[in-house]
């Protein structure tokens, strides 16, 4: 077998296992609907180039008919090529906007030195979204967060916010107007990875935070790295939890009523403790 033999080989294997299980989350949260437009924010990173790419794939084979446009926001950051997703996207022959925003000016004006931009950014870059998804006439906003993601922000909400809070693979927005998926949700970020390796997509980093490495997001990478590292499958394991969740057996008053739990009433059969033996 030669390089390109090989390295073909490997790209479909990664491409049916994505498409495995994007089409799993479709399914399981019905993110997509018959006649559905779906507004595909493409930023230039791994997962959004591999998220279009799958939904095309899937778009080609799939038993109901939907529509693709794609949208990125350029946030007039230094040094970005703005050439790269127009002619990414001009060869793909698919419908495309490229919103241009000066949110750098923004953030840089408004955050501390020494502050993560990414708070900010992330609401800017919400906000200017989901208006123009509204403008489209779209029914969903695919976003490209995968399995990884979803973890690292359930840790986050818990150790630095107190909440046993993560993202979900599908969300009506706050003002009710917006639907967000998260197609890749199901997704490993090690199968992302070597997806957009083997696919050569065009990759243009954030540059944006001078700080990313001492994000708490990071450090909550970084610990889940380690212990997907010794303990093979507790990202995984992690991630199930979150859709197997008793409410009866956490400590919120305000999901489970514990103020009104009585017992049954007296007179009923003796328990038998062999039988819990």
């Amino acid at each position: 077998m030669d390089a390109g033999t090989g390295k073909n080989s490997l790209l479909n294997r990664s491409r049916k296992n994505l498409r495995r299980d994007v089409g799993r989350a479709i399914a399981d949260y019905n993110m997509i609907e018959e006649g559905d437009l779906i507004m595909v924010c493409l930023s230039g990173g791994k997962d959004s180039y591999a998220m279009l790419d799958i939904l095309l794939s899937l778009q080609k084979h799939a038993p109901i008919e939907f529509k693709l446009h794609v949208v990125n926001l350029d946030q007039k950051q230094p040094d970005f090529p703005e050439h790269v997703l127009p002619a990414y996207l001009d060869g793909l022959k698919v419908d495309y906007t490229i919103i241009e925003k000066d949110t750098y000016s923004i953030v840089t004006d408004k955050v501390e030195e020494g502050k993560t931009y990414c708070g900010l950014c992330s609401r800017l870059r919400r906000g200017i979204l989901y208006n123009h998804a509204q403008s489209i006439g779209a029914s969903k906003i695919a976003l490209g967060h995968h399995r990884d993601d979803i973890v690292e922000t359930l840790f986050l909400n818990m150790f630095y916010g107190g909440k046993l809070k993560a993202m979900p693979p599908k969300l009506l927005s706050d003002d009710k107007r917006n639907i967000v998926i998260r197609p890749l949700a199901y997704c490993k970020e090690k199968e992302i990875s070597r997806y957009a390796e083997l696919s050569n997509f065009p990759i243009i980093p954030c540059n944006l935070c001078g700080t990313q490495d001492n994000m708490q997001r990071q450090a909550i990478k970084g610990m889940l790295q380690q212990w997907d590292k010794s303990h093979p499958g507790r990202i995984e394991t992690i991630f199930r939890s979150i859709a197997n969740v008793s409410l009866s057996q956490l400590a919120d008053t305000k999901n489970f009523p514990f103020a009104e739990l009585q017992t049954l009433s007296p007179g009923g059969e003796e328990l038998n403790v062999v039988e819990l033996v």
